[in-house]
């Protein structure tokens, strides 16, 4: 940083100082040197400039008018350059300079302006030159961190080595990836995935009312999926501070793009595992690698839950997956989860008696609500399975337990079995008889629709849906009452069966509720 006072130091330019301004004001950064003889410089002198001049306006104007323009335009100060005509600096002057806390020094007859020009230029490359040989230095250091596995810790760390600054990384989920320094409470964390989930993200945080913090958002794949915070604002940090900073936020990037493609292929391997289990015989000698891939094992005591949100209007939240892992793994229990678009699966080791199991799932629900604060978590159980070849069954129970739940509202942890339901009959049948039941029944339709291109079961659904109320299915689907009625006949006519029936109302709706349930 070009400074007065590193030109007060260089000897050759025979500076002496004769005002020292207002306390600091030597070791503030200067902008420039600015030459000028006009009466009144305030027009074209810039903030932070240094004015040279030789008082050639001393006859047009008072030294206070013109120490007046300097002030009024911002200026960082004043040199007067000595002349044959001028050997001393006016006492006016100096007056002015002191009344104004201005600061103000004079240069020797024998010392041209230009000498200083090339003074400062020669400050400014050789900082120029030490700041990027620094970046340099620290670029090389971060990619050795990143490479080495050293993470965002790693990444501090280098940062610290230049920098006593306060650091920390966090995601947009409010999770702490690394500090040094600071120690983030949750409610700062949540203010901090708050900014950077506004678009564009601020360049600064109010932490708790008290704390700002500047952040520097940290990128993976065209969006911001984390932020290094540094706890000091924005304003108080320095030039040299604020590149290093940037500099470590792109570093950042790098180390969060591989977090999320290691976690894409996790949850591809997790989703093709919940697939395997499903497909029953045909995929079941895959399924125990896939386990043992993710440090389960699949000859022991396996237990499978599903957690969603009770508003059935409220997709899978991103995160989720991650919350649920990471409590269960915190837990020392090893586990597979999957996160899928309505639900989160988790597949666990488990040699405990039930009733803990129990517990387990009730200090999930908590947990996950208190990462997700606004958002009431729900859990479904399945049965525990002896081993991996009959984890398909406690697979269904568990997620038709949750889809329950999320219709229902609550309560937060139950049991396929405790919940009463016609899902539970359903369950209790082969998949084999389900899609043969509902192929029956509406295996016409489904024909129909696919050579007429009508929506015979979209009708039904919505019909079923709607509680069989005319004007309200008419609406959803938006046709008028008399087009319902003319599809609805037609579903009797091709299914045998008559909608205003109880009886086969019944029929129809455990036909799509056993088409739903093996999907």
């Amino acid at each position: 940083m070009f400074t007065l006072r590193a030109l007060l130091a260089d000897r050759r330019l025979e500076l002496r100082l004769l005002v020292e301004g207002r306390p600091g004001a030597l070791d503030e950064e200067v902008l420039w040197p600015h030459n000028t003889e006009l009466p009144d410089p305030s027009p074209y002198v810039r903030a932070r400039e240094l004015v040279l001049t030789n008082g050639l306006w001393l006859d047009r104007t008072e030294p206070a008018s013109f120490v007046a323009g300097v002030v009024r335009a911002g200026g960082a100060g004043i040199v007067f350059g000595l002349r044959t005509q001028t050997p001393h600096t006016p006492p006016e002057l100096v007056a002015a300079c002191t009344e104004a806390d201005l600061p103000l020094a004079e240069i020797s007859v024998r010392v041209p302006f230009t000498a200083l020009t090339r003074a400062a230029a020669a400050i400014y490359t050789e900082q120029r030159q030490d700041a990027l040989l620094g970046m340099v230095r620290r670029g090389d250091a971060l990619a050795a961190a990143i490479s080495h596995g050293a993470g965002a810790s790693g990444v501090l760390k280098v940062l610290r080595h230049d920098h006593d600054l306060p650091l920390a990384v966090v995601d947009r989920m409010g999770r702490p990836l690394a500090s040094t320094g600071v120690d983030l409470t949750a409610e700062q964390r949540a203010a901090v995935a708050d900014a950077l989930a506004r678009r564009p993200p601020p360049l600064e945080v109010e932490l708790d009312g008290s704390v700002s913090a500047a952040m520097f958002p940290v990128g993976a794949v065209g969006d911001f999926d984390a932020t290094l915070l540094c706890l000091r604002p924005a304003a108080d940090l320095g030039p040299g501070e604020r590149d290093a900073l940037d500099q470590a936020a792109r570093f950042l990037s790098l180390e969060v793009a591989k977090r999320q493609a290691v976690q894409a292929i996790e949850q591809r391997f997790a989703s093709e595992l919940l697939d395997m289990i499903l497909s029953g015989a045909q995929r079941a000698a895959e399924v125990p690698e896939r386990l043992r891939a993710f440090g389960v094992d699949p000859g022991g005591s396996l237990a499978v839950c599903a957690v969603a949100f009770a508003d059935p209007d409220t997709p899978t939240l991103p995160g989720l997956a991650e919350a649920v892992g990471e409590f269960l793994l915190a837990e020392n229990t090893a586990v597979v989860v999957a996160g899928g678009s309505q639900d989160v699966v988790a597949v666990l080791a488990w040699q405990r008696p039930e009733r803990e199991l129990r517990e387990l799932a009730t200090r999930l629900v908590d947990a996950v609500e208190a990462r997700f604060p606004g958002h009431h978590p729900v859990l479904g159980l399945g049965e525990p399975a002896a081993d991996a070849t009959a984890l398909r069954r406690p697979l269904v129970s568990a997620r038709e337990a949750c889809r329950v739940l999320v219709r229902r509202g609550g309560p937060g942890v139950a049991v396929f079995g405790e919940l009463g339901t016609h899902r539970l009959l359903l369950g209790l049948h082969e998949p084999e008889t389900l899609r043969g039941f509902a192929d029956s029944v509406l295996g016409p339709l489904r024909e129909h629709d696919l050579r007429r291109g009508g929506q015979l079961v979209v009708t039904l659904r919505t019909f079923l849906d709607h509680d069989g109320q005319w004007a309200a299915t008419a609406a959803a689907l938006f046709v008028h009452v008399n087009t319902l009625r003319n599809r609805l006949s037609k579903v009797t006519e091709l299914t045998g069966r008559d909608v205003t029936r109880t009886e086969d109302r019944v029929d129809l709706y455990l036909a799509l509720a056993a088409d739903a349930f093996q999907r």
